[in-house]
């Protein structure tokens, strides 16, 4: 019996796992090569300091949360830019519809007028904010701060509730017309 592969093999690169030699040669797996935009990335996620990607996180949180303040989304007109949308040409009040007016509101200390315009958005910032800090904390003072993990059943709940909720507060009839904003 002859240990010599079959020509199709020996052509085949080295790495990955070999197939066996009865297979047929499509079957050989082919690592996938990065384009040239993904090895410029990759070199620079490799390159980067550890401090980066929080700090570059906490950026754009500060920045939503500058723009937040110097708009007062509280007073905007129904044609004022930026406008959702769907709700300017369809009048249905988006998934995230409110979002920008409860974290205003979540800024200036008022609870309940924030849940009135996103309940979601409400709930969901404790969590979000808590994982931005225990991932920061680790990355840049290596803080043990215990991570939260998000199953995919949690995952899949919340995203109902947030679908389940986005449909009611369309419906026009009491008691989901409060939901309306």
């Amino acid at each position: 019996m002859s240990t010599a592969l079959p020509p199709w093999l020996e052509s085949q690169p080295t790495q990955g796992p070999q197939v066996p030699p009865d297979w047929p040669a499509y079957r050989a797996y082919q690592p996938a090569h990065p384009d040239r935009l993904t090895r410029f990335f990759d070199r620079l996620a490799t390159r980067s300091p550890a401090w980066l990607a929080p700090l570059a996180v906490l950026a754009c949180m500060g920045g939503a949360v500058g723009y937040t303040l110097l708009t007062d989304p509280t007073r905007a007109e129904a044609g004022a830019e930026p406008t959702c949308l769907l709700k300017y040409v369809t009048g249905f009040v988006c998934p995230g519809c409110g979002g920008t007016r409860a974290a205003w509101f979540l800024l200036h200390g008022d609870l309940p007028a924030a849940a009135r315009h996103h309940a979601v958005f409400v709930f969901a910032v404790p969590f979000l904010l808590y994982m931005y800090l225990s991932w920061a904390g680790r990355k840049l003072f290596g803080w043990r701060i215990r991570q939260l993990t998000i199953s995919p059943a949690v995952m899949i709940t919340f995203m109902a509730v947030w679908g389940v909720w986005s449909i009611l507060r369309n419906l026009p009839w009491a008691p989901f017309t409060a939901f309306y904003v």
